[in-house]
């Protein structure tokens, strides 16, 4: 190839330049980022010898990070959680929500709120559990079927198969009269 492959020289913007200037790389198989790279250019060139940037880095935690973290770290909370679901709260959500609640009364100390809301969020739970497993069951029932209904629909679905057949046989055999009232013609080209 027409450059150095080392990455200490020049940057991979320049390496690819100079493929394509040579020949080396045709103008198709470029890569999707380089029309980008031309078109708006960093302000500092990604060098090698280029020195880091002494910038801080900041903390991006929330004061829900704290009290979720604490949660999953005494209690573990064991659930299965859908990603589709955006109806449902997950327990954490709901217990940061308890949490937020209780403090925004200021009332008791951060323990004794901790505590409050593990005793709320389970009877939460409690209550909603039940509620929960009806509806489960309300959309189950219309669903739900029973082994002779099964049976009955199988038996009803054979029987309407059967009469369809017969009646395609019975266009069949109508054609094939109709067919043989008329003259056949390979009995006329005998040898």
């Amino acid at each position: 190839m027409a450059q150095s492959r080392l990455e200490k020289i020049g940057t991979i913007f320049t390496r690819v330049q100079g493929l394509l200037r040579g020949g080396a790389m045709k103008a198709e198989d470029k890569p999707i980022w380089y029309d980008v790279y031309a078109a708006f250019p960093p302000k500092l060139e990604p060098r090698f010898d280029r020195p880091a940037s002494n910038e801080p880095v900041r903390n991006i935690f929330y004061a829900e990070d704290v009290v979720r973290a604490k949660l999953h770290k005494q209690n573990k909370p064991h659930e299965t959680i859908s990603l589709f679901d955006h109806k449902r709260r997950t327990q954490s959500q709901e217990f940061v929500q308890i949490y937020d609640q209780l403090k925004s009364q200021g009332a008791l100390d951060e323990q004794r709120i901790y505590e409050t809301a593990l005793d709320l969020l389970a009877e939460q739970r409690q209550k909603s559990q039940p509620e929960a497993i009806e509806e489960q069951l309300q959309l189950e029932e219309p669903n739900r079927s029973t082994l002779l209904s099964d049976f009955q629909e199988a038996d009803h679905q054979k029987q309407q198969q059967q009469q369809q057949q017969q009646q395609q046989e019975s266009q069949q055999s109508k054609s094939s009269k109709v067919k043989q009232q008329g003259v056949n013609i390979s009995s006329l080209f005998k040898d």
